[in-house]
């Protein structure tokens, strides 16, 4: 049985939108930017520093540096690993969070690699949103007009990134179709996509129990 829903999405896709509209059609939580306010919040760093490492490698002269620290026991010793909060950091609390979400269940998780992190963990669900350039570029113009004339570069640039941490972090494909039971082309709309999910994940009781709750709770 499903309990777990994860969700890549290229940007502009609109897939993070998708993932908000399918947790409240099921009554899931939604696992996304609460996942950097609650990590920034364990590790004891201000939540800008860990949005900033979210989803990101760190800078090459950060890689550079650390590098330097363990290269020789001749040089300056390394600060403790606890009290460096980086993008590796980042990651390895991203990880435990996911597992201890996907014990919970009932969640769709946005991003952050999650398919690789749950690959092996029963019940998980894992989707990949795209779309058309054309399309996304429409998409990011009409929401921040003061983009336009730079909105590919910035498309481009942003799903390298979310690629790269994937392959870094994870050592996969982040377009691999084989991570995903599902591939969608946001062209078909956000009730199209849900109804396809719950669909292709065999999920109608779990809609339908949501439903109900839903109802009790207008009661």
């Amino acid at each position: 049985m499903v309990k777990v829903i994860t969700v890549e999405r290229e940007y502009g896709s609109q897939g993070a939108e998708f993932a908000h509209r399918l947790a409240n059609r099921l009554n899931w939580k939604l696992i996304d930017r609460c996942l950097i306010d609650e990590i920034a919040h364990k590790a004891g760093v201000p939540t800008s520093m860990a949005e900033h490492c979210d989803e990101r490698l760190d800078p090459w002269y950060h890689m550079v540096g650390k590098s330097f620290w363990h290269g020789s026991v001749d040089r300056m010793p390394a600060p403790p690993k606890d009290q460096v909060f980086d993008s590796e950091r980042m990651v390895e609390f991203v990880r435990n969070y996911l597992k201890q979400c996907s014990v919970d269940g009932n969640c769709v998780i946005v991003g952050r690699g999650a398919a690789c992190a749950l690959a092996t963990v029963p019940g998980v669900f894992n989707i990949f949103v795209y779309a058309s350039m054309a399309r996304k570029i429409r998409w990011l113009e009409e929401h921040f007009p003061d983009h336009a004339g730079r909105a590919r570069a910035e498309i481009e640039a942003t799903d390298s990134r979310r690629e790269s941490y994937v392959r870094r972090y994870y050592d996969r494909d982040w377009t691999d179709r084989r991570l995903y039971h599902m591939m969608i082309n946001s062209c078909m709309g956000c009730d199209a996509m849900i109804q396809a999910v719950i669909d292709g994940a065999g999920m109608a009781a779990v809609r339908e129990q949501a439903a109900v709750s839903s109802q009790s709770g207008r009661g």
